[in-house]
């Protein structure tokens, strides 16, 4: 070779040694110092568990010791905040809903919906009201932001409505069809019917981790497990009490025991979710029938319809340490507890009145007149992220 051409070729050589050695190294040091630096390797992300392995699609649990955790007082989602707050009350005999302002204790409003409403029902969005008419098949519809009524929608049967914990389904409590009917959400188009064997499906509560629901059978004294996802019965047993009649069902903070309402047998029933095996039993008073939940999960509001009382129950001691009468008698039924946990909200069933208790004492601040048997009125809007049905069942 040319001695030009050979010098050529050993300097190209040593150039792209020295480039590849250069770039082994990566660039110059910021300090100038002319040492080349490396660049820290960036371990991959850790993917943790949840804590709770919930039903697919459902938020996550927030504490897996308090299923109430997103209830405190006050915690408003953003799609409600805005809303006014009022009182809405199915009047059973009167096919029409009051509407209650909670500051001046009055009836702002009426509203004529269908035949025998039971029960109004916050949407899982938290963004509707659907007033349960049983008897006339349909839910009629409430804007919570204007307190104006839409155009009612054929369900038959609505006794009671819920919505599963992911949002996927509504729930209607076919009572006297005796099905649980589990619709889309938003248009209530029927999408599976699960027959069931006992008489009167009423009520309901879901698990911790979503998976699964008990549901209260009024008129034969039994209890269902229901699997969320498969929306199939898993589980039925008779409550042993001679006439047991159950109503509402409310899940402990800690989403291990399951209560139970029962009007005839004047207590609450105790089951354990997981392995639903034989129910214990607490007495509270004569006509037992609602139950909600204070705002920091300590203590359970149960009305006792057949004695005008309610009794407070406290959780972590397991009985109850306080029982309030109304000053002048009543039939205490259902309803919910105010925003900022102050206000316990019921139905007088049989009195066409409502009362509001103070949570802190049991002082009754005021007997509203409405209209004939008012039953299942909501307090609206509450805290939560979305809503499982019923008076308002908050997660």
């Amino acid at each position: 070779m040319h001695p030009t051409l050979l010098t050529r070729a050993l300097l190209t050589g040593a150039a792209l040694t020295a480039l590849t050695a250069l770039a082994a190294c990566g660039p110059p040091s910021p300090d100038g110092s002319g040492r080349a630096t490396t660049k820290a390797a960036v371990p991959a992300p850790v993917k943790r568990k949840p804590a709770v392995d919930g039903l697919p699609g459902m938020p996550p649990v927030l504490d897996p010791k308090d299923v109430y955790a997103a209830d405190r007082p006050g915690r408003l989602s953003p799609v409600v905040k805005d809303f006014p707050s009022r009182v809405y009350v199915p009047n059973t005999e009167s096919d029409t809903v009051s509407v209650i302002d909670p500051k001046t204790y009055e009836v702002i409003e009426t509203l004529h919906v269908g035949r025998q409403p039971q029960h109004v029902v916050p949407s899982w969005d938290l963004k509707t009201l659907w007033v349960n008419n049983n008897r006339g098949h349909t839910l009629t519809p409430i804007d919570p932001r204007t307190g104006k009524a839409g155009e009612p929608v054929e369900v038959h049967d609505p006794y009671n409505l819920y919505f599963t914990p992911n949002g996927r389904y509504a729930v209607v409590m076919a009572s006297l069809d005796r099905e649980l009917v589990f619709r889309d959400p938003h248009t209530m188009k029927r999408i599976r019917t699960e027959p069931v064997t006992c008489y009167g499906v009423n009520h309901a509560d879901f698990s911790l981790d979503g998976r699964y629901f008990i549901v209260s059978c009024e008129f034969s004294g039994e209890l269902l497990k229901v699997d969320t996802e498969k929306m199939k019965v898993v589980g039925q047993q008779k409550l042993p009490y001679d006439g047991a009649m159950p109503q509402d069902v409310k899940i402990s903070p800690d989403g291990k025991r399951f209560y139970i309402a029962d009007m005839k047998a004047d207590g609450l029933w105790i089951v354990e979710g997981d392995t639903f095996g034989k129910p214990g039993f607490l007495h509270t008073g004569k006509g037992t029938h609602g139950l909600y939940v204070s705002r920091d999960s300590r203590e359970m509001y149960v009305s006792n319809r057949g004695e005008g009382t309610v009794s407070v129950f406290d959780f972590a001691q397991n009985k109850v340490t306080r029982k309030w009468r109304l000053p002048d008698g009543g039939s205490p039924d259902m309803g919910g507890v105010s925003a900022d946990g102050r206000v316990l909200w019921l139905s007088g069933r049989y009195d066409a009145e409502v009362y509001a208790l103070d949570t802190r004492t049991g002082r009754q601040l005021a007997r509203i007149p409405v209209g004939s048997g008012p039953h299942g009125l909501a307090v609206y809007p509450q805290p939560g992220r979305y809503s499982l049905g019923h008076t308002g069942i908050f997660r």
